[in-house]
């Protein structure tokens, strides 16, 4: 049997970043696919591609014959529809360039539970809500989604090119990645710094659904245990599965443990939605002086802070988390407590020199 080797697409992100240490620690070649890599990975074989543009990946490809792909990436457009035409194509040209070397044994894909809340302008709205905690048998809703494009893409691939796949649908992903599109984690640490630099209070964002309401969070080396399990599980193969730290929490709680943590004032729900996207519009001066002040490697904001992401999920008008036991059932047991999960990340980013 050959030995297994990884192909990461999207290997800088937030998922595919701490999949990548994994692969590593547990002995896998491991080939990350982006478009740029900013830094060198110990271990990686670092591919530079755009999934976007066939003869490029062809080229980059030539060499490579992975028996495992874990597809991590995904593009945003400004509606569903053009979601759906990138993201699709993305995952069609990499299959296809990847079909006549006949070496892909299983595909992985990361969605996440837009699957169950539908897409950003379908949000959660009221009307639409599903029932909690969120189960992988849910019907698909009736409104377009990319997630279901990139699922229907792998199947169509699997059923030509006879390997197997797996869907691991996280909830907000927390985790170590710098310049990341959905980086809750990292936000939440640079708005508690200039919070604890200004004096002003740390006030919550979110709705009172969120604030009063369960929730989880799926820590991104948990997330990372599992892709690795369900493409070597002979069991878990050819499944979806929600994936989150195996806890579940309240925000009114959890904001005070970071408040606490960054020695600030919490200031909770108080009847109306205070988005943090507005809260940080004007905040790149001061995190200017921040970073000058501590000798910060990275003084751009747009470059750490997701406020937008943030606000759509602390925003729901509904309590969202996710049913764990189709994972535990299968044998899937990897946990991980959520006030632990920020907190290491915080750690890591003072080490990191990204926050003070």
């Amino acid at each position: 049997m050959m030995k297994n080797s990884a192909l990461v697409v999207g290997s800088t992100g937030i998922t595919g970043s701490n999949l990548v240490e994994e692969l590593i620690a547990q002995n896998w070649t491991t080939f990350g696919l982006a478009r740029n890599h900013n830094r060198p990975v110990e271990g990686l074989k670092p591919i530079k591609a755009d999934l976007l543009d066939e003869e490029s990946l062809a080229v980059a490809l030539k060499d490579v014959s992975p028996t495992h792909v874990f597809f991590t990436t995904w593009m945003r457009k400004a509606n569903e529809q053009e979601n759906i035409i990138v993201n699709i194509t993305m995952v069609s040209n990499l299959l296809n360039a990847l079909s006549p070397k006949k070496s892909v044994r299983h595909v992985a894909l990361v969605t996440g539970l837009k699957h169950y809340l539908g897409p950003f302008e379908a949000y959660a709205k009221e009307g639409i809500l599903p029932e909690t905690p969120v189960r992988e048998e849910h019907p698909r809703l009736a409104y377009p989604n990319f997630y279901y494009a990139q699922e229907d893409a792998v199947y169509e691939a699997a059923n030509r090119d006879h390997f197997t796949w797996s869907i691991h649908r996280p909830h907000t992903v927390i985790g170590y990645a710098i310049g990341n599109l959905m980086n809750m984690g990292i936000t939440l640490a640079v708005y508690a710094s200039i919070c604890k630099e200004t004096g002003a209070k740390f006030t919550w964002p979110g709705s009172a659904a969120q604030w009063n309401g369960l929730s989880d969070v799926t820590d991104a080396k948990i997330l990372a245990k599992q892709l690795i399990w369900a493409s070597t599980t002979e069991n878990a193969k050819n499944q979806a599965f929600n994936i989150t730290n195996g806890d579940v929490f309240r925000w009114k709680w959890l904001w005070n443990k970071i408040a606490d943590y960054f020695g600030i004032e919490a200031d909770g729900y108080n009847g109306s939605i205070r988005p943090l996207e507005k809260e940080m519009e004007n905040k790149q001066e001061i995190w200017n002086q921040i970073t000058h002040q501590h000798g910060l490697k990275e003084s751009s904001l747009d470059r750490l802070s997701s406020a937008w992401h943030t606000d759509l999920d602390l925003g729901r008008p509904l309590e969202v988390m996710t049913d764990m036991s189709k994972s535990r059932k299968y044998g899937f047991n990897a946990f991980e407590s959520t006030a632990d999960s920020f907190f290491s990340l915080f750690q890591k980013l003072k080490q990191e020199k990204i926050i003070p």
